[in-house]
């Protein structure tokens, strides 16, 4: 992940912590002092007092029910909304990210890891993904509210998939035109979640934004060269 939706979670609600950046691309999430925290050494993870944990959704649950004064709609205390929400994360993870996620990195942020890019690693990603959007439309936003399971207002689940889309803001203008552009239920549900956490929202995915125009930067670079040397032969 390029960021971190319990991060998102935690300025909406006014939770006070400390946050460490973990530069993926130096390695650091393999060293033996993050190892501790997540012997998976994955991202994100989280450390309150002695307690540590990891995975996105466990962690956006944690905090959801932790610390006092979090509004109800995030993660209801009514149990039937409690289980709709988990739903919605387990299929996230089995759909939603493993489209988005290969997507990204196969066709943009390979090169910023060091690897190259997959074309058609990232052509079969975008199959799983563009039928992800197709199912956020027809299944989690069919009914009433502006917000996943006809909620009048967001709650963890909305935070981690519109996290989750967000990352396609990196990869090439016109492939996110491409795959989101068929799926205007799902922009205006992410302008809505936008609107509705902001001025967090920008704060969280400040990184993604720089991110793009340091990708786009490589892009133009690499279509000039290839210019170059077409014009030289």
């Amino acid at each position: 992940m390029i960021f971190s939706p319990s991060s998102f979670d935690s300025r909406a609600n006014g939770i006070i912590f400390e946050e460490i950046q973990i530069e993926i691309a130096k390695r650091q999430h393999l060293t033996a002092e993050f190892k501790e925290i997540n012997p998976m050494a994955q991202l994100p993870a989280i450390v309150h007092g002695s307690f540590k944990l990891f995975e996105s959704h466990a962690i956006l649950i944690y905090l959801a029910s932790a610390f006092p004064g979090i509004a109800d709609h995030w993660y209801p205390s009514d149990l039937c909304k409690r289980a709709k929400i988990h739903s919605v994360l387990d299929w996230h993870h089995s759909n939603l990210r493993r489209g988005a996620a290969p997507f990204v990195l196969n066709s943009a942020l390979a090169p910023a890891l060091g690897r190259p890019l997959n074309p058609q690693a990232a052509a079969e990603a975008e199959k799983l993904l563009s039928a992800s959007l197709a199912k956020i439309e027809t299944i989690w936003l069919k009914d009433g509210g502006p917000f996943l399971l006809g909620s009048l207002q967001p709650s963890i689940a909305d935070l981690s998939l519109v996290c989750e889309i967000m990352q396609l803001e990196v990869v090439d203008e016109k492939d996110r035109n491409r795959i989101l552009g068929p799926h205007k239920k799902v922009m205006q549900w992410m302008e809505d979640t936008k609107k509705a956490t902001q001025p967090h929202f920008d704060e969280l995915h400040t990184i993604v934004y720089k991110i793009k125009g340091r990708l786009q930067q490589l892009r133009e670079a690499g279509a000039n060269s290839e210019i170059q040397s077409s014009n030289a032969t």
